[in-house]
């Protein structure tokens, strides 16, 4: 129950943190952050809650990251329904908070809801891809002959990359749970559209912690 409750609680921080800095700050005239800003806001959220309760849970925030982490041989199948139940908690309260603030979601999308106009198929390589990064980050890092103390920041700075590279495509998934919080309080197109930003990003995923594994595999 404290790792459930530790998942709920480090997923809501980067959701908020994440879209909430992407609605209020990053246009917020003559002050604004822009990409940049928004994509440290992501970064910077997991990083400080990996430190606050990863140790608890194991910090996913993410259910694509823990389908790849079972992918990987590194969660086991019992607890994946759990923690993706509480990463979806903890996201829906988070915009359920952002609704209380603000008008806008910063929601996930394609095509005309593109930030750049880019099309389902961009849509889905960049959240496929990415995803997959993202895991293989995370396993390299985590290992147990990596560098002992520099593994969250190495993941939070992968975040903030990941985001750079991607918020002009989709406004940045790569994470199921951020994607369904803030697509059902924006409705209408967002919910149409959820769908692949489930499945890319788990399909990343598993191919991601896959790679790893082999080539863990290999290198022992």
């Amino acid at each position: 129950m404290k790792r459930i409750v530790a998942e709920a609680q480090g997923t809501f921080v980067p959701v908020l943190g994440g879209c909430g800095s992407a609605v209020l700050s990053a246009a917020f005239p003559g002050l604004g952050i822009g990409f940049m800003g928004v994509a440290l806001a992501f970064g910077l959220s997991v990083l400080i809650m990996a430190y606050a309760v990863g140790h608890i849970s194991g910090g996913h925030f993410n259910p694509a990251v823990t389908l790849g982490l079972l992918a990987g041989g590194r969660f086991p199948a019992s607890q994946v329904i759990p923690y993706i139940i509480a990463q979806l908690a903890g996201g829906i309260a988070a915009g359920a908070v952002l609704y209380l603030i603000a008008s806008g979601f910063a929601a996930n999308g394609y095509g005309e809801h593109s930030p750049g106009g880019f099309n389902l198929l961009s849509g889905m390589i960049t959240e496929g891809v990415l995803t997959a990064i993202f895991l293989i980050v995370i396993m390299g890092v985590t290992r147990e002959r990596a560098a002992k103390g520099a593994a969250l920041i190495a993941i939070g700075l992968a975040l903030a990359l990941i985001h750079l590279i991607s918020i002009p495509v989709t406004n940045t998934s790569v994470n199921p749970a951020r994607s369904t919080a803030v697509a059902l309080f924006q409705g209408d197109w967002a919910l149409s559209q959820l769908w692949m930003f489930w499945l890319m990003p788990v399909i990343g995923a598993v191919i991601g912690g896959a790679i790893y594994r082999g080539l863990a595999a290999k290198a022992a």
